[in-house]
């Protein structure tokens, strides 16, 4: 097993070598981005203190729901089982919020990233204009688009949860139960995907959700980069940098906690305990930070294939990189 997943990791690293330095280049201009515009960071981190307040305020909400629609005692004994009408909804109203928690962040990224790109005047400091604004559009001017992106996926979602549920109480139908749950998930992550492409116009040009999502698809089609987009490698490379920081703060919180003394009682569960607690902490901290990395690579695709002279003239020495990158990467595509 272990020689067969070596082989498959190193046929994929061939297959993809020839397109890393594309992969590279679009997360140097990210970063570029990003850096000039700190104050993205504190804007990610409140959104992750909001969701975990929504979280703890919704499970309160349902549990009281479903205790006093299911008529239960204080043994927690309920002599009514609850509706799926009053679920469903329940469900939704924590999946739609917690979505458009998510996408604020990501338009107020794309916003930020469009401002670099077309005016770096205005978004090259920590509380730069293009932040505020962008911030600011995102919860008003495009909010309602925001909020209908993430009512769709939201929907699917909770359906999917509820599919889960049904099929984990064991009433039968288990097949189709499980084939529903996988097409569920096939279609959340369909929406997924093209929300997140679509917000990137909603942010940048402030187009509806619908028009956004046309635009965004009509443009890939008319340079003929759809491949491009879905073989996005730096959601991977993010993907591993969280890992990593996860194991080293796990490692970080071991060493501290046998350094300190505060293992005791069963060693080898305080020491696992110790090391969870640090990864989990570390992993969500930086997963938080390369959300907002993830968004401006998003966000400088779409603008690299909308407006590449405006790049060259604003950011000479990223644009040559990127032109060089991208040719050697898709040289049937890529035409510039």
């Amino acid at each position: 097993m272990g020689i067969f997943l070596t082989g498959l990791t190193i046929y994929y690293a061939y297959i993809v070598w020839g397109r890393i330095p594309f992969a590279a280049c679009n997360l140097a201009s990210a970063t570029t981005a990003v850096k000039a515009n700190l104050g993205l960071a504190p804007l990610a981190y409140s959104s992750l203190i909001f969701m975990f307040g929504w979280s703890i305020w919704w499970m309160i909400t349902f549990v009281s729901t479903m205790y006093i629609a299911g008529n239960c005692d204080g043994q927690g004994n309920c002599q009514n089982e609850p509706s799926g009408w009053l679920v469903f909804p329940l469900m939704l109203s924590y999946h739609w919020t917690f979505q458009v928690i998510k996408n604020v962040v990501h338009v107020t990224v794309a916003g930020t990233v469009g401002t670099w790109w077309f005016v770096p005047t205005e978004a090259a400091s920590f509380c730069s204009h293009a932040v505020r604004d962008s911030w600011l559009r995102s919860v008003t001017h495009s909010f309602g688009s925001i909020c209908l992106g993430s009512l769709l996926v939201a929907i699917v979602e909770a359906a999917k949860n509820m599919v889960r549920n049904l099929r984990e109480s064991d009433d039968g139908g288990g097949i189709f139960l499980c084939i529903a749950e996988c097409l569920l998930s096939l279609l959340q992550d369909v929406l997924e995907y093209f929300n997140q492409w679509a917000f990137v116009f909603v942010g940048v040009y402030g187009y509806p959700f619908v028009q956004a999502g046309k635009n965004v698809m009509e443009l890939f089609k008319t340079r003929g980069w759809t491949t491009i987009i879905t073989d996005n490698l730096a959601s991977g490379v993010l993907s591993m940098v969280s890992a990593g920081v996860g194991l080293i703060t796990g490692l970080i919180s071991l060493a501290i906690a046998h350094s300190q003394g505060m293992v005791f009682g069963d060693e080898v569960g305080a020491s696992a305990a110790s090391f969870f607690i640090g990864f989990i902490i570390g992993t969500v901290l930086t997963s938080t930070l390369m959300t907002i990395v993830s968004s401006a690579v998003n966000t400088v695709i779409v603008c690299y294939a909308e407006a590449p002279q405006e790049f060259q003239t604003n950011h000479p020495k990223l644009s040559e990189d990127m032109r060089a990158a991208w040719r050697q990467a898709w040289p049937v595509d890529f035409n510039y």
